[in-house]
């Protein structure tokens, strides 16, 4: 028992003598752990952890797309730490995004793709989300329109807009995930830019771009000059 104590204190030791930098992700985990179980060091606990991703190399990566509940399971983590470690997914994602917030310009599609990247590249569900900006291009706000499968008879442009008009943006961004990782855009995807570019030139608040996420890439539909004109975009090669 008192050998299980020291070998889960190591990491803390580590991190006080060499500073974080030093440590490997499992030994990172294991001082947020701190605890491991009978016959099982933190450390060895936490590297269990890091292998119960999709694929065998996910890593970190895996503890934003593990269910809570999977995570419960698993002997030696139970409630409280598969909180801690979904918190930690949370707040690494959370300081990704405001690490790039400032480098967001509404004119420039990579700096917003790269900004809602991580927030939207591992979800197993299709999110729609509304990128508000000001008259300088700096974003303001962004709002969920919606979650699950994407269904865009169902979020109207009356929806998109009325959230832009709360938040006083002068231009606006609509983007979505694809869980596939492909961000080919589908009939349905070009045919609601539509809709919304016509919309928007009404409302004198213009659609700039709609990206879809896909697995670390994304497709603009700014850049595929798939905004010009007013009718539905259905092109021949997509």
């Amino acid at each position: 028992m008192q050998n299980q104590t020291n070998l889960s204190q190591m990491p803390y030791e580590r991190f006080l003598s060499c500073g974080p930098g030093a440590l490997t992700d499992s030994e990172l985990l294991a001082v947020i752990l701190r605890t491991g179980t009978r016959g099982m060091s933190a450390t060895d606990l936490a590297q269990h952890v890091l292998h119960l991703g999709k694929t065998p190399h996910q890593g970190l990566l895996s503890l934003y797309e593990l269910p809570l509940e999977d995570l419960k399971a698993v002997k030696g983590i139970g409630e409280v730490k598969a909180v801690k470690l979904k918190c930690i997914a949370e707040l690494s994602m959370r300081l990704s995004m405001a690490r790039t917030e400032r480098a967001v310009r509404c004119n420039d599609s990579a700096s917003v793709a790269a900004y809602f990247m991580e927030q939207m590249r591992h979800l197993s569900v299709e999110v729609v989300m509304l990128a508000c900006f000001d008259g300088k291009m700096n974003l303001i706000a962004s709002k969920r329109l919606s979650e699950g499968s994407v269904n865009f008879s169902l979020i109207s442009t009356r929806t998109v807009f009325l959230e832009a008009l709360r938040h006083h943006a002068v231009n606006i961004i609509l983007l979505h995930n694809h869980p596939s990782g492909d961000p080919t855009p589908s009939r349905a995807d070009l045919s609601f830019t539509g809709k919304v570019v016509r919309a928007g030139k009404d409302l004198d608040i213009p659609l700039q771009d709609h990206i879809i996420i896909g697995d670390g890439v994304f497709f603009s539909f700014h850049e595929h000059r798939l905004l010009e004109g007013d009718r539905d975009y259905i092109p021949q090669d997509l």
